[in-house]
């Protein structure tokens, strides 16, 4: 059951640690239509990784700022796997972020159809290899790429796909915040597809456990361009009333925007806004204008997911019963 704050604000605060995994969420088989061919034929195994020796790296998937992410294969089974590696080894000292550990403790506990499964994670400590001062994380390999990855080679989506899509991240966002956890990145790139055609919600860098206060120190963390405007702004917008949760369907409703128009919806086509501009977008511009060839379900969906305040957003449950996440049913 999804638990938002609007509903736990008399509640008692919640514990830090998480609930334990949920194993009756309901998979509905719902697969995005082909958009890219599979660039892999190894199926998913047993891992049997005890040991990061286990594993051979193959390539560079891509780098962030704390750490880099490697195809790897394992070199029994010879499946192909994701492996993010965090650095946290500052000038010969050992620093964990808090992040860090809560990033791992949220993908060790996290078990769903939507979610990219973490099969292992590896500290320092716990391996036989020369990764001292790194956090390593053995992830699903999704061989599509992300969600930028495709709309950069096609440009836009049909609604068909986006519905798909929609029907599959939503159904990953209810699983999170049913274990009181808000993604609050949520953008194209963080979205995977495999070689199915499944996208599945991924990297939680940035995620946060919701205990029952809000948090506002914390508010800008994540990717600016796809924060809601009670994250921007929150004395604007409700202060310590804000319903966290809220904010994770704001950056998905701008997400199919994207899918839609083939270009970031907050400004204009090929621009690169600064902050300020992004903020005066998300905050205190008109409400978004509807592409007219966009069909009546899409632009209400839509409509619900960018409600301004937050009080007026439709909820994860309420969208999951929308139109248009149903229509391929």
């Amino acid at each position: 059951m999804t638990l938002v704050i609007r509903e736990r604000r008399h509640q008692q605060a919640l514990r830090l640690s998480l609930p334990p995994p949920s194993h009756d969420h309901l998979c509905h088989q719902i697969h995005l239509p082909a958009l890219l061919p599979s660039k892999s034929t190894h199926a998913n195994s047993s891992p049997g990784i005890r040991n990061l020796s286990d594993l051979k790296k193959v390539a560079v998937l891509g780098h962030g700022n704390d750490g880099t992410v490697y195809k790897v294969r394992h070199k029994k089974n010879h499946s192909f796997y994701a492996l993010k590696v965090l650095r946290f080894n500052q000038n010969g000292i050992d620093i964990i972020q808090p992040a860090m550990v809560l990033e791992a403790e949220i993908l060790k506990r996290v078990n769903s159809p939507y979610i990219v499964k973490c099969h292992a994670v590896f500290d320092h400590g716990t391996c036989e290899a020369d990764n001292g001062g790194d956090l390593n994380f053995v992830m699903e390999y999704m061989e599509g790429g992300s969600l930028h990855d495709v709309l950069t080679e096609h440009h836009r989506l049909p609604e068909e796909a986006i519905s798909v899509l929609a029907k599959r991240v939503f159904e990953g966002l209810d699983y999170l915040h049913g274990m009181h956890i808000v993604h609050r990145d949520i953008k194209p790139s963080n979205l995977l597809v495999n070689d199915k055609g499944e996208v599945k919600i991924a990297d939680f860098g940035v995620s946060h456990v919701v205990e029952g206060r809000f948090d506002a120190s914390e508010l800008n963390a994540g990717t600016c361009a796809y924060m809601s405007p009670e994250r921007v702004d929150p004395e604007r917008w409700g202060g310590e009333d804000v319903d966290e949760f809220a904010g994770d369907v704001w950056s998905m409703g701008v997400v199919m925007l994207e899918c839609f128009l083939g270009y970031f919806p907050l400004v204009g086509p090929g621009q690169r806004p600064d902050w300020a501009t992004l903020m005066c977008a998300i905050c205190f511009g008109e409400k978004l204008e509807m592409p007219e060839k966009a069909s009546p379900e899409f632009q209400n969906f839509v409509r619900r997911c960018l409600e301004k305040d937050w009080r007026k957003r439709a909820t994860v449950k309420e969208l999951l019963h929308h139109p248009f996440v149903n229509r391929m049913q």
